[in-house]
């Protein structure tokens, strides 16, 4: 009995090793990408020097939203290397691509000193980081979801996302401090560039880490004729369709009250910058101390019953608490209003990894919660800020509230479609 419960608890450390191996990871990756989207502000003019400051703004977005359509490319890529090879490997390189892509934005020589070049050489550097990015996710969310302990997968599998909310709130974080310590004309000549150079180095942190880790999958499923297959996927149609339909509306809402709502404060509601920061970071603090709490909710009531309830609420709340938002000065009013959508959203995103891994085989789980993840975050999420802002540019802004809210409700309609997840066998390799 004894020699059992040792192994227990050496099991469950283990574990839990491996959670925070790989969310480091996950941080650093996350931090890196954000980067860009806290940090346009300044130096949109840098590299799109004429027009107005949204369409500026516009600009930068494009670029950012052109990242998101490198991610299914690197969900396939990255998710055939993790379900052929292992996700350890997948996990190493998509850190290192991030880290040169990361690079080469803190070394990029403006518009000004080498012309058109400048915003194209800044898109592929963009382009990179979405590929990076793109293989991070469903590696990463198959990693966690495998080690976590059987009965608490919710809320242990929910700190990809408290690293993933903990990339985007250091993003902010370290441009708070700049905006301390630097005017506004040194962010936009060179105080820019610093959060890049912070994320190339902390990459590598994250490489050395990640080597450490053990491998969740079995050498029985890396053999399996369709491991790593778009063959082998496609014999799991329902799961993917299922999979695309409820990331469009939640990827979408999760990018309108992260990164474009620190630009719609600003922009919209006109909010000075530097209050509009410490708004977001403050709600991006709670937001992701939110997520264990509702992945544990998740265990108790169902993976389904958590997405029934995002869908209802982001369907009925969206359009009031945007219009709020449009009109609003207070700082502490704001905070109020964002934190509460933020409370919604966490009932998907504390177990949105997890929701898709329980929903595919280990010799296609990889691939699976990768490609299917990026192509509906690549077509939805990411274009997130584009459309908002390019809807405001034409005088139709409180369209895209309704946009938003359209796609919950299909998030909705897919969630009450779906098989509760938790509630059924989910096979894995025990490490």
């Amino acid at each position: 009995m004894t020699v059992q419960t040792n192994k227990i608890e050496l099991d469950s450390k283990h574990r839990i090793f491996a959670i925070i191996g790989a969310s480091s990871g996950n941080l650093v990756e996350w931090f890196d990408f954000y980067v860009y989207s806290f940090c346009s502000i300044y130096f949109a003019s840098a590299f799109f020097p004429s027009g107005n400051s949204t369409t500026q703004l516009l600009n930068t977005a494009g670029v950012f939203a052109a990242g998101f359509l490198m991610r299914p490319i690197g969900g396939w890529l990255f998710g055939r290397i993790a379900d052929k090879h292992g996700r350890r490997i997948s996990m190493m390189i998509s850190v290192l691509m991030m880290c040169g892509g990361s690079l080469m934005i803190a070394c990029l020589p403006t518009y000004a000193t080498i012309g058109a070049a400048a915003p194209i050489l800044l898109l592929l550097a963009r382009l990179i980081q979405g590929l990076s990015v793109g293989g991070e996710y469903g590696t990463s969310a198959t990693y966690m979801s495998e080690v976590a302990l059987k009965g608490r997968r919710g809320f242990f599998a929910s700190f990809q996302y408290v690293t993933l909310i903990g990339g985007q709130l250091l993003a902010v974080l370290v441009l708070v401090i700049l905006q301390q310590l630097l005017t506004t004309e040194q962010l936009k000549d060179w105080g820019w560039r610093v959060p890049f150079v912070i994320g190339a180095i902390t990459a590598l942190v994250a490489l050395y880490l990640r080597k450490s880790l053990s491998e969740t999958s079995s050498e029985e499923s890396r053999k399996n004729q369709d491991a790593g297959t778009l063959v082998g996927l496609m014999k799991h149609k329902s799961a993917l369709l299922t999979v695309i339909g409820f990331t469009a509306g939640g990827s979408l809402i999760f990018y309108t009250f992260t990164t474009y709502m620190q630009k719609y404060l600003v922009n919209t509601a006109g909010m000075n910058a530097k209050t509009a920061s410490v708004v977001m970071t403050c709600a991006l603090f709670s937001y992701m101390l939110m997520q264990p709490l509702f992945g544990a909710l998740s265990d108790k009531i169902g993976r389904r019953s958590n997405m029934l309830i995002f869908g209802s609420l982001a369907t009925l709340c969206t359009v009031p608490i945007m219009v709020a938002l449009k009109d609003i000065s207070n700082p502490y009013a704001a905070f109020g209003l964002i934190l509460f959508a933020l409370a919604i959203i966490s009932f998907y995103t504390s177990i949105a990894g997890l929701i898709k891994a329980e929903m595919f085989p280990p010799e296609v789980r990889a691939l699976g919660v990768g490609l299917s993840y990026a192509i509906g975050n690549a077509l939805f999420g990411g274009s997130a800020e584009y459309v908002a802002l390019w809807l405001k540019s034409i005088g139709w802004e409180s369209s895209f509230y309704w946009y938003v809210t359209a796609l919950c409700a299909i998030a909705l309609i897919v969630s009450y479609r779906m098989r509760d997840t938790s509630k059924e066998g989910y096979l894995v390799h025990e490490p």
